[in-house]
């Protein structure tokens, strides 16, 4: 909505990310836990993408979008938690302007990123477990490298619009923003000029990453489960239901967190709850995607045994 009368509209040159905590005493532990994290994230993410690139095994379209998965999480943690990080061991709590929307960008991206990714493997396990003898070509590497493309396209697009928006947007004098990122939502709160373009451009990405992936994603267990009911053999369902187990917990994981928190009524602890989400997604759910992968899968599992025992030094491009 627009807010034209607000005073002291100035021209603003940095923003104030207020983070977790006002409290010195908690600034050494928050420190503390959300590198231990942010490293795990990292780590985690980096070797499942290490152990499908050096096992031929898993050159598949499965292992293909999950290698990509895990690099799109490992850079959506890192779009916001070191510089959270920096802030703290700074003692600072400011961020440009020109830094805001360059963090503003990549959360978009990476965080769409992750949506259609997770889309896109259940339609591949969906394709895999209903129309097997169709598999080779349905998801051939043309294929999965056209619809990563696509779902790189569909992320970009949404959030270099956005971030454009933003830019013709006038802030005025308050610039603290009650998070350890720039959230869209919080930035157009502080904006003097008028802000109805850039909310209908939220709720238009809000459909498209959530939504519409979600939709296919519930589309193609719908088909799996109909497809694995008929399977007259109880082992031959449980093997049918196996190939899907990790995609099935990440997706649950995900979306009913996502669900659990922006749908419940609202409370006089909004922003506390903002919070919450947000370390949810950004910390949380990147550093949790690996082990699940990794644990509940065997292929992945001797991958990592073939890795860390190959005694071969991996060097990142």
């Amino acid at each position: 909505m627009g807010k034209p009368g607000r005073e002291n509209q100035t021209t603003v040159s940095d923003f104030l990310l207020l983070g977790l905590s006002e409290q010195p005493e908690q600034q050494l532990l928050l420190f503390g836990i959300f590198l231990g994290m942010y490293l795990v994230t990292m780590v985690g993410n980096l070797l499942i993408i290490l152990a499908i690139s050096s096992d031929l095994h898993l050159h598949t379209p499965m292992y293909f979008f999950l290698a990509n998965l895990s690099l799109a999480d490992a850079c959506f943690s890192s779009t916001s938690i070191p510089k959270m990080l920096a802030n703290i061991y700074s003692q600072s709590q400011t961020i440009s302007y020109s830094g805001c929307l360059t963090q503003l960008y990549f959360l978009i991206t990476f965080g769409g990123l992750d949506n259609c990714l997770l889309a896109v493997m259940a339609y591949d396990r969906y394709v895999a477990i209903c129309q097997p003898l169709h598999y080779s070509t349905a998801m051939s590497p043309k294929l999965c490298a056209l619809m990563l493309g696509m779902c790189w396209l569909l992320t970009n697009c949404p959030a270099l619009t956005h971030t454009l928006l933003l830019t013709r947007l006038a802030f005025c004098a308050q610039k603290a923003i009650p998070h350890f990122y720039c959230d869209p939502s919080a930035l157009l709160k502080l904006a003097c000029s008028n802000t109805h373009i850039n909310e209908l451009m939220i709720i238009t990405m809000g459909l498209m990453f959530l939504t519409a992936p979600l939709l296919l994603i519930v589309l193609s267990y719908v088909r799996i489960s109909w497809a694995v009911c008929s399977i007259s053999s109880p082992g031959g369902q449980w093997k049918a239901f196996s190939t899907c187990g990790s995609h099935l917990t990440v997706v649950l994981l995900f979306y009913v967190s996502l669900m659990g928190v922006y749908l419940l009524p609202p409370s006089t602890h909004s922003t506390e709850r903002a919070s919450r989400a947000a370390i949810l997604y950004n910390v949380i759910i990147p550093m949790l995607n690996p082990f699940i992968y990794s644990l509940r899968n065997k292929d992945m599992k001797a991958a990592l045994r073939k890795l860390f025992g190959s005694g071969k030094t991996f060097f990142l491009p």
